[in-house]
Parts: C-alpha cells; structure tokens; sequence
C-alpha cells in the first residue's frame, strides 16, 4: 500500500468517525432551537417567534402580580449585592455563580439600587408624579420590565438549544466568507441578528454577551453585534408604523429599514469608537478545531464541527443547569440596570427641554433634506435615545405622511434607546461604555437620515 493510498484511508476513516446518534444530537436541538428563535409564526393577527410568543402569553397571565415581582426582585437584588460587596460572605464568593451575580462594581452596585428605589416610588407612587407616571416610571415597571421577565425566561431556558449543539460552528463556517469582508465579523454572528429581526433585540444582546463571554467573539466583534446587529423585531416594527397610521405602506417601510440598517452596518463597524475597540477575547478559548480536509466543502466542514460541539454536551442536566443560570443572569444583573437608566433617560425625555435643545440641529438637516414640517420632526430624530416609542408618540402629531413615514424608519434604524436595548448592552459584559451609546446613536441617525429622506422622496 501507498502513502497516499493510506493518507486517504486515514482522511476516509476521519469523515466516519461518527455515528447516527451523534449527528442526532447535533440535529434535534438545534432545530427545536430554531424553530423557537428563527420561524416566525402569526398568532391574533401577529407575527413573532415562538419564545416571544410565549413570552407575551405568561406576560398576559400574570401580568397583574408581574409589578410587584419585579418590585421584589430588584429589593432582593439591591439588598443582597450590598452585602456581597462590602461584606464578602465566603460561602458566597466561593461559589462562582452567586459571586457573578452579586459581587459587583460599586458603580454598578449604586445603579442596582437606584433601580429598585425609583421600582418602589412606582409601584406605591411615592414622590413627584414625573417619577411614577404611566410616562416615565409606570412605562418602565408596568410595560416593559414585565415583558423582559418573561422573555429572559424563555429566551435563558431555550438559548442552549442555539449555542451549544453545534447550529453556531455550521452558520459560523457556511457564512464566514460572506460576513467578514461585509461587516468583520464571523459567520456565526449572523443568528444574532436573526433571532432579533425574528423575535426581540434583547435576545440578541444575551445571545452576544453570552458568546462573548465563552470567548468566541473578541472585544470589538462582540461590540459590533450588540449594538449593530440586535435590529428591532419586526413584531415592534409593525407596532411604530400602525400608531403613525401607516400601516398601508409595509412594504416601502421596511424595505427602507432594511437599506438603511444595512449600509449602517458597512460604515459603523468600520470607523469610530467601534473600529477601536481591540480584537482581544475576554476569555482564551481553546481551539479544537482541525484542518480542513484537502476537497472537502465548506458545509461537511462545518457539519464536522457542528457534530464535535454537539458531542461535548453533558446531558440533559447540563443543559437545563446551563439555561437557569442564563435566566438569573439576567433577571439579576440585567433588570436593575434598565429599570434605573431606562426611567431616568424617560423622565429627562418626558419632563425636560433637553431632547428639544439637543435636536435644534437637525432643522436645517431636514430643511435641508425638504422634509416638511422640519421644525416639529426635529427631536424626533434625538428623542429616541430615550425610548424608541417616544419618536412615534411625538411625530404622531405631524401631519405630513413623508415626514411620519421617515420618523418611524429612523427610530427603528437608530437601534440604540435607553430604555430597552442600551440598559441591556451597559448591563452586560460587551465593552461599550455610555459615551459609546451616544455616539453610535448618532453616527447611525446621520447615516441613515439621508438614506430614508431620498428614498422617502422617491416615494412620496
């Protein structure tokens, strides 16, 4: 026998290394995730994903004790990361879970509390009204924190199905030529940005903390993902585009979305502050991948690999064990951070000229661009860095029909509001700080204004 006739012996006997329960466990789990993160089903005349659907049913079930839960939650989250900071219980700091939960910054420990302070003022409306109104604190405790309880539950529980039998090694292989040289990034970010146009931008953001904190993105790549690729559902879309008595034009609307957000994400990756975060991993992984094989395609490629991750799996235990601790994670470290920026940034918003003065430049931009009504639109185009619903809410005062139909593309496209989305990238792990927020809001409003205005033109 032949060198090479026993070097294709051993690459054939590599190809067959595994047997059909393995590819079973690669298979199953990553379809049932897919199925709950990625196939959009209509349900009440709406469309959404599985794990936000069931979501919004338990929401709906036990919306009237959901207040007061998170009421609880954020006392016990306060009280507790207290004493675990100061005092350093050893029982705690020697489990390594329990200390990732509540031995925390001191800044971040102030944010906790201020949290469940401004929680309390709510829900027995303690204080000036402009704290607890169904604007500002009632829109935070009562409609948005209950919605990000459950789908913390949903989306924590079911995320090992995504990230850990393999789905990401195939995406990641099979889209890696088709990512990089578009927005340097790996193939395998490109279910993060489906499971948030399918469902919620929060499940983006867990899906990218939690691959960044297993050490798969770097420091800039895992940036770029939180805050380029966490796109709105188009659940919420819909929602923006109906309270501007749009709704009739759909199809202009989010095919305008998709333009703008996609040339946002050729530039904003690729200039400041994102281009300068450093391409290091916050944990070194340990890289098992082997050479690809001589003639072997990119799909059996990434099958191999799928099929290897697969078969690290513990069980079924481990499993569940993996989706309970995402769900604390977030509960705990996640829930405080929006509840205390989201009000403020919503009070400031609500009670203050602020967003007013900040959108005085956008006058002669839209006058500009000959978008009519340039005055009264202009701080829509800031205002949504508080909450992205409060652009909708103002505009739906305007008049023209081209001006209301660029205030909805642009407070979907602009992606970072403070009272979901940017609460949830401070709260994690990703390394983008406020000022970052502030800026990538604005380098995506100015890119994306004049994109939407000319096509807004063309059809109007």
């Amino acid at each position: 026998m032949t060198d090479g006739d026993s070097q294709g012996m051993k690459h054939k006997k590599a190809g067959e290394r595994f047997t059909t329960r393995d590819y079973l466990r690669f298979i199953i789990p990553s379809f049932i995730g897919i199925l709950l993160f990625m196939v959009p089903v209509s349900y009440d005349g709406e469309i959404s994903i599985p794990v936000a659907l069931m979501a919004s049913m338990v929401e709906e079930v036990l919306y009237d004790g959901l207040p007061v839960t998170m009421t609880v939650l954020l006392f016990i989250v306060a009280v507790v990361s207290t004493i675990v900071t100061y005092a350093k219980p050893k029982w705690i700091m020697k489990l390594d879970f329990m200390k990732s939960l509540f031995y925390v910054h001191p800044v971040w420990l102030f944010v906790r509390v201020i949290g469940f302070v401004l929680a309390a003022m709510t829900f027995w409306e303690i204080g000036p009204e402009w704290v607890w109104s169904v604007d500002t604190g009632g829109l935070l405790l009562f409609d948005l924190m209950p919605l990000l309880f459950t789908i913390f539950l949903f989306a924590g529980l079911f995320l090992p199905l995504l990230l850990n039998f393999g789905l990401l090694e195939l995406l990641g292989t099979l889209l890696d030529k088709v990512m990089k040289p578009l927005f340097t990034l790996p193939g395998r970010s490109s279910i993060d940005c489906l499971a948030s146009w399918m469902g919620d931008g929060t499940i983006g953001v867990l899906l990218t903390n939690n691959q960044y904190e297993q050490g798969f993105y770097t420091k800039r790549e895992a940036a770029v993902i939180g805050t380029t690729f966490s796109v709105v559902s188009i659940t919420f879309s819909i929602v923006i585009l109906s309270y501007l008595d749009l709704d009739h034009l759909f199809i202009p609307y989010y095919l305008t979305i998709v333009v703008a957000g996609f040339v946002a994400a050729l530039i904003i990756p690729r200039i400041p502050p994102l281009s300068r975060k450093p391409d290091s991993y916050m944990v070194e992984r340990k890289n098992d991948d082997e050479p690809a094989r001589e003639g072997e395609s990119e799909f059996r490629q990434g099958v191999t690999k799928a099929v290897k991750r697969a078969k690290m799996n513990s069980g079924l235990g481990t499993t569940i064990s993996s989706g309970v601790k995402n769900v604390f994670d977030m509960w705990f470290g996640v829930l405080p951070v929006v509840m205390a920026l989201g009000t403020i940034a919503v009070i400031v918003a609500e009670t203050t000229p602020v967003f007013e003065i900040i959108g005085m430049p956008f006058i002669p931009i839209l006058q500009l661009l000959q978008v009519p009504e340039a005055t009264e639109a202009a701080q829509t185009m800031v205002i949504g860095f508080a909450d992205m619903f409060l652009p909708a809410v103002i505009g739906s005062g305007i008049e023209s029909e081209m001006t209301r139909f660029i205030i909805a593309c642009v407070s979907v496209t602009q992606l970072i509001y403070m009272s979901e989305i940017g609460g949830l990238l401070l709260a994690s792990k990703l390394a983008v700080s406020f000022k970052d927020l502030v800026i990538i809001f604005l380098l995506r409003t100015i890119i994306t204004l004049p994109i939407i205005t000319a096509i807004a033109h063309l059809i109007f």
